[in-house]
């Protein structure tokens, strides 16, 4: 990709409370500098510099997830992708002669034990393979930069995470994919100049973010936006339909969970609000789809994802889809399963990069990832080489359909509107 056409970076506003209770958490152990204590460096098997983490015989990695809280159906996904990630790597005899561990935390979506479980593995791990949660990513960052230097490719894709060479976004960021999702709005839709469009978001790094795409298109293409905030915990809609039926909308822009996205949908449905609504990639799971809001979620929901959807026809999706079946038979196949094994397998890549390179410590990895600028894991084309970009401007069009393996097909994309491509964010 082109980098002097990859949008510039930003920040959004943070929730405040959030983020009060996470600094106060870390404050004390991210303002001094990580004690030498002789790990990172030294000489290992091979002839490789190790550190945190790794040793003549294992790399160890670490998974913060949701398993419990609004993002459980994504968590499980997600992690069941990178274990199965890290089976076949082991089977084939590892990555620089070490076989992969993976430690995996539940959070619940809960600041606090986000941060205690971050901390908790931190010492034994080389990095994170997975964290969910762009506040809680975002609330360890200055600690990540300054003191412990640990890769982690974050299940996140808030603007505010970019910049940093050690906290690295897989795929278009929220705005970027929210400009993506209106212009297939204006072009499918017939979304145009002087319409209303609603904007339904969660407070915090993720819906703000979202949000800042919203009214970029808003001011570029004469729209009106109708926006409404919500916390987490809101799972009933049905005030924000009323707002959004009395303003008048022609489509709605969902940045939520699952939860809200069933409850927007079939209230909108029952009040006879009969508008497109696109969320953005993780208010979707297919589990939905078994709902009574099911029937609504096919007919008017849509859905903007950085990736092929896990039930694509293409080489990666299916061979992925595959062997998931294979090892979770039990499960559902939904795209946290495609978030999960491009995660593992950038991870994957830099470390064999690392390895070749001969230096394994934390520094090492993360240099290893910036030489990545055409990367692959079968779900789009991926670019590293900028800690100031997303690796990818481009985002697929998923609609909701109970036939299609993963419970989502591809109507658009992958795609870069000219839109994204000309958008430029707020400096920090």
């Amino acid at each position: 990709m082109n980098h002097s056409t990859r949008p510039g970076r930003g920040r959004t506003r943070a929730t405040a409370t959030a983020l009060a209770v996470l600094l106060a958490l870390t404050a004390a152990a991210g303002c001094s500098s990580k004690a030498a204590d002789g790990k990172d460096g030294k000489q290992g098997a091979g002839g490789v510099k190790t550190g945190d983490g790794v040793t003549d015989k294992t790399i160890a990695l670490g998974a913060l997830t949701d398993l419990t809280g609004v993002y459980a159906t994504l968590g499980k996904s997600v992690t069941q992708a990178q274990r199965l990630y890290v089976k076949q790597v082991n089977a084939e005899g590892g990555i620089c002669g070490r076989t992969l561990k993976l430690t995996v935390r539940d959070h619940g979506y809960d600041p606090q034990k986000a941060v205690a479980a971050y901390t908790e593995l931190e010492p034994d791990v080389l990095g994170y393979v997975q964290f969910i949660g762009s506040p809680f990513v975002a609330s360890l960052r200055q600690r990540i930069d300054r003191r412990d230097k640990a890769l982690v490719v974050p299940q996140a894709w808030s603007a505010e995470l970019l910049g940093s060479p050690y906290i690295r976004v897989v795929g278009s960021t929220y705005d970027i994919e929210t400009i993506n999702a209106i212009d297939f709005l204006m072009k499918e839709h017939g979304l145009k100049k002087g319409d209303k469009l609603g904007h339904v978001y969660f407070e915090g790094d993720y819906g703000e973010n979202a949000l800042a795409g919203s009214r970029h298109m808003a001011n570029k293409s004469g729209l009106e936006l109708v926006e409404q905030k919500i916390k987490p915990t809101d799972n009933d809609m049905t005030a924000q339909v009323a707002a959004l039926k009395k303003a008048g909308v022609e489509a709605v822009v969902l940045s939520a969970g699952p939860r809200q996205a069933a409850s927007l949908v079939g209230v909108a449905a029952a009040r006879r609000l009969s508008v497109p609504v696109i969320g953005n990639n993780s208010a979707f799971s297919p589990q939905l789809l078994g709902t009574q809001a099911g029937p609504a979620l096919e007919k008017a929901y849509y859905v903007a994802s950085p990736a092929l959807p896990i039930g694509d026809d293409s080489e990666g999706p299916s061979a992925l889809a595959s062997a998931y079946a294979k090892a979770y038979p039990k499960d559902t196949l939904d795209n946290g399963v495609v978030a999960g094994w491009t995660a593992a397998s950038t991870y994957g890549e830099a470390l064999k990069r690392a390895c070749k390179a001969k230096d394994l410590t934390r520094e090492g990895v993360s240099k290893a990832l910036r030489t990545m600028d055409d990367f692959d894991a079968g779900f789009g084309k991926q670019d590293f080489t900028d800690p100031e970009a997303p690796s990818s401007g481009q985002s697929v069009i998923l609609r909701p359909d109970k036939k299609a393996k993963g419970g989502s097909k591809a109507v658009r994309g992958p795609e870069e509107s000219a839109a994204a491509r000309a958008y430029e964010r707020e400096p920090r």
